[in-house]
């Protein structure tokens, strides 16, 4: 094998590596995402402790990653579809990041929800973030198996997200006007609704990604056709 054959099997070698990367980042975000879900309406304040807690190796892993790719870029210069790979790769960690973020900010929700007296919660939280789940899953797919279609799915199911995003928190809102009594709690819910529409927003940009590196064409804001 020649020396530019090495270099090429050595790169792409540690591309995968650097996919694999996210893959474990992505899981770590996952969990704290789904563990927040858990702990809102489970009530667990246990659940939430954890999320807290593991938000900083996903931040470590998240920085690390970023330094990986740029390292790529720098020592072997890639082009066409490998340098895109490497960008999406990029600006899908960030996204990931954030979901970890979201994850944080629902499991403080949740805890400031074990404050009060059992509050009811409303029904359609646990659809919405069945939705977002399902979202992240098939975002991670379509990277994974360079799924065009599964990625147009993803963007196109964020318009369900964000219509159940209007309705639940103007039900919310009505609510809290006709009982003061329970305006701190439902607060807590709309808060943890306005970060499940951003996991789903998050999901979505993930997906446009995948677009991108697959076909080359830059879709933000317009991935659904």
């Amino acid at each position: 094998m020649g020396n530019e054959e090495a270099r090429k099997d050595r790169f792409h070698q540690e591309l995968e590596a650097l996919k694999d990367r996210l893959l474990e980042l992505a899981e770590l975000a996952k969990t704290a995402l789904d563990k927040s879900i858990a702990a809102f309406w489970d009530r667990n304040p246990d659940l939430a402790r954890q999320v807290i807690a593991g938000d900083g190796a996903i931040n470590d892993l998240e920085v690390d990653i970023d330094g990986e790719c740029i390292r790529l870029v720098a020592l072997y210069q890639p082009v066409a579809v490998d340098l895109r790979t490497i960008m999406a790769v990029d600006h899908i960690i960030a996204e990931v990041e954030r979901i970890g973020d979201q994850a944080v900010n629902m499991a403080e929700e949740a805890l400031t929800l074990t404050r009060f007296p059992s509050p009811p919660l409303h029904s359609e939280i646990l659809h919405m973030a069945r939705k977002v789940q399902e979202m992240l899953v098939q975002s991670l797919e379509a990277f994974i198996n360079r799924d065009v279609l599964l990625a147009r799915q993803v963007c196109r199911a964020d318009d369900e997200v964000d219509g159940l995003d209007r309705s639940i928190t103007q039900a919310l809102l009505e609510n809290m006007a006709a009982h003061q009594e329970i305006v701190p709690a439902d607060q807590s819910q709309i808060i943890i609704v306005r970060n499940l529409e951003r996991v789903g927003d998050h999901a979505t940009n993930i997906a446009e990604q995948v677009v991108y590196m697959v076909e080359g064409e830059n879709v933000r804001h317009r991935c659904q056709g």
